[in-house]
């Protein structure tokens, strides 16, 4: 089947069996290899992408289910190539991440939280990433970052110098 794919802004066309999953689709048919191939049951979210920006286990979704949505991966949140987006950077200062496997899923997952929530407190950071599995850091790093981009997404936001007249 053809489908058209909305992929980090930009219009795809493609060609997948009906039974392709998004996670395999973005990976063979468009390069994408962000997003990864964990347990493929749905239960680590590895495999997590932003569809209409929320957080979705592309192991999960048929490619053909994508039609018509805007589907955001890890290669879709920098600025610019070879830049890191705000969160992506909170991760490599607070060790967010270690063996990386979960950190694309991590980021996308922090990023839903941000758009939604621009102060979360710990335990609703804690709530959003819940259904992510990182087997190396404990947790602690990950809650951190998101704190850390929440706060400097807040102050890039806020005015400077004073009052405005």
């Amino acid at each position: 089947m053809k489908v058209e794919l909305t992929v980090n802004g930009e219009s795809r066309l493609t060609e997948v069996e009906p039974r392709k999953s998004l996670l395999d689709c973005l990976r063979d048919n468009f390069n994408l290899n962000g997003a990864h191939a964990g347990c493929e049951h749905g239960v680590c979210g590895a495999c997590t992408v932003l569809v209409d920006g929320q957080p979705v286990r592309s192991c999960l979704m048929f490619a053909v289910q994508a039609d018509g949505y805007a589907i955001t991966t890890i290669e879709g949140l920098t600025p610019a190539p070879g830049e890191l987006s705000v969160i992506q950077d909170a991760f490599c200062e607070t060790h967010g991440m270690q063996c990386g496997y979960c950190t694309p899923a991590m980021v996308l997952t922090a990023h839903a939280l941000l758009q939604r929530n621009a102060a979360p407190t710990r335990e609703e950071i804690v709530e959003s990433i819940s259904g992510n599995i990182c087997r190396c850091t404990g947790y602690g790093q990950i809650v951190e970052a998101i704190a850390l981009a929440a706060d400097r997404l807040s102050r890039a936001n806020a005015p400077q110098g004073g009052a405005v007249r």
